[in-house]
């Protein structure tokens, strides 16, 4: 009797045209398309940005919990968050504070504010967890995570006495913080910041610099963000003591991950190594045969704590192959295959604008689905009969 194919797919989602959910779905029906005798296991992933609530609300069999909070330019959003294990909450800032929730084009990055992701917070401490995991990906923000924390209580006044107003034009303003009124819950939470961002708060490789043009700003715009970020991170080591101007994962979020490490006593971890040990996923790995993964890009940014990659050195602990499906890949894939990722399945399979591949996405993800089991079955020498 032929022997029954364990296969585990744990694929990040596809941004902008399909969820971890649909990804694995899809590729599930290609894998189907064969009638093969074969086990899956789909575990939804993330990285700490979209999707991040997701993944662990549905691995961990949680529940979501929904708030009305402050969007990025002031207007009210619904945002959900998860609680897990009965007292852990997943929270992701991009369902707040996100460059998703605003057009690019009319994107204020001077204004944008994390006071939404501040609310999303308090409203995790309602239902009494005792640790927050806070996704950072995907933010329109750069104000250091100012509004986040005078959302929890944080007063930040300038010179005159003034309470400064949203986003991160007036940072430069910042004369005192006063952390008083701060929600005393907070010292007895555990925060968790899940990223794969690793940057200062400042300088050339820091928020400003690195992630401000995808969120509008010109070169003369990163140039004075910088400047401001900087003038805040100093205030705040003046009145905290607390040094985030080089903290790694300070920049994270329009440097978020700064105001988490001042206000919340965050600590910065691998996003990916975080939710692949919370979803325990290495127990589907130890009778598999094959891990299928992907995401909607691989290059080298793939390298920098991208799921993939993390599935992969997981993986390659019980001596599996791995395949990527892919929506686009990098000319060069050597550093990718050197991480344990077998081989690497772009979804495309003709010219095709974005439009065009978006349109097609279940129909491309699972034909690659097929096609990445039709690899193994031939890598196994297993005939294949339709």
């Amino acid at each position: 009797m032929q022997k029954k194919f364990k296969i585990v797919i744990a694929a990040d989602s596809f941004k902008g045209s399909a969820s971890t959910i649909q990804v694995e779905d899809y590729i599930e029906q290609g894998i189907l398309r064969l009638n093969r005798n074969v086990e899956i296991v789909k575990v939804p992933v993330a990285d700490g940005g979209e999707g991040t609530v997701d993944a662990l609300v549905i691995g961990c069999k949680g529940e979501y919990r929904y708030a009305d909070v402050t969007g990025p330019m002031g207007d009210k959003v619904q945002a959900k968050f998860g609680i897990i294990k009965d007292n852990i909450a997943v929270v992701e800032m991009a369902e707040a504070s996100g460059l998703t929730l605003v057009d690019l084009a009319d994107n204020d990055v001077y204004r944008a504010t994390t006071y939404g992701t501040g609310e999303l917070i308090r409203a995790a401490l309602d239902c009494g967890v005792k640790e927050i995991f806070i996704g950072v990906g995907g933010s329109a923000t750069n104000d250091g995570g100012v509004g986040m924390a005078q959302a929890l209580g944080v007063s930040f006044k300038d010179s005159e006495g003034n309470e400064i107003p949203f986003g991160a034009g007036k940072l430069g303003d910042v004369a005192s913080i006063d952390d008083s009124g701060l929600d005393k819950r907070i010292h007895d939470v555990t925060f968790t910041i899940l990223s794969d961002v690793t940057n200062p708060l400042c300088g050339e490789n820091g928020a400003s610099y690195i992630y401000g043009p995808q969120k509008g700003a010109t070169p003369e715009d990163v140039r004075k963000l910088d400047q401001l970020l900087c003038h805040y991170g100093e205030k705040v080591e003046e009145y905290l003591g607390i040094a985030v101007l080089e903290a790694p994962g300070a920049g994270a979020a329009g440097g978020l991950g700064a105001g988490l490490m001042a206000f919340c006593g965050a600590k910065s971890y691998s996003g990916i190594s975080k939710v692949l040990s919370i979803l325990e996923i290495e127990s589907h790995f130890q009778n598999a045969d094959l891990v299928i993964t992907g995401e909607g890009r691989m290059d080298s940014q793939s390298l920098n704590g991208k799921a993939p990659v993390g599935i992969a050195q997981l993986a390659k602990k019980y001596h599996l192959p791995v395949i990527a499906v892919v929506g686009s890949s990098d000319d060069d894939l050597g550093p990718i295959y050197a991480t344990g990722i077998d081989l690497v399945l772009d979804i495309i399979n003709k010219p095709m604008d974005l439009d065009a591949a978006i349109s097609q996405t279940e129909k491309l993800i699972t034909n690659a689905g097929e096609t990445a089991f039709r690899a193994f079955l031939l890598a196994k020498k297993v005939p294949i009969s339709l």
